[in-house]
């Protein structure tokens, strides 16, 4: 049984000619507190992975003391034809914290060894390129 930590939308969007791909990271809802306050101050860490190394990363701005963030801010890879088929995204909704570690919130994962929403939303985007596909992802626990 997990626990409801919240969910991310999130729309992909690839143009081949380009090898670029655009990650927009639209909001969050329901998210876990982390603070005492009974909020959370949460940003968004995108990582390009290969064969379980990170290659990029990349983050949103932090959004003060709330659960249900609103960022729509477009994160981009280059990623050429020939390796999109190789690539995996890792994306973790994090809470900001002045003192100590930011922690996770939780994280989902879209791309080739995704399973499940993750591995049909990489597909629909690769389906129809040049076309934002958007969808809500649950976050589950890093494990």
């Amino acid at each position: 049984e997990s626990i409801d930590l919240g969910e991310i939308m999130f729309s992909l969007c690839y143009l081949p000619t380009a090898g670029r791909m655009t990650l927009t990271v639209i909001k969050c809802r329901n998210l876990k507190a982390m603070d005492v306050t009974g909020a959370s101050d949460p940003y968004v860490k995108v990582s390009l992975m290969c064969e379980g190394r990170r290659l990029k990363k990349r983050k949103t701005t932090t959004k003060k003391n709330t659960l249900n963030p609103i960022y729509n801010e477009a994160i981009i890879f280059d990623i050429p034809p020939e390796n999109v088929d190789q690539v995996s995204l890792s994306i973790a909704v994090m809470d900001y914290d002045r003192v100590g570690h930011n922690e996770v919130i939780g994280v989902c994962r879209t791309g080739i060894d995704a399973e499940g929403l993750g591995r049909d939303h990489w597909n629909e985007m690769l389906a129809y390129p040049r076309k934002p596909i958007t969808h809500w992802h649950p976050l589950v626990e890093v494990r």
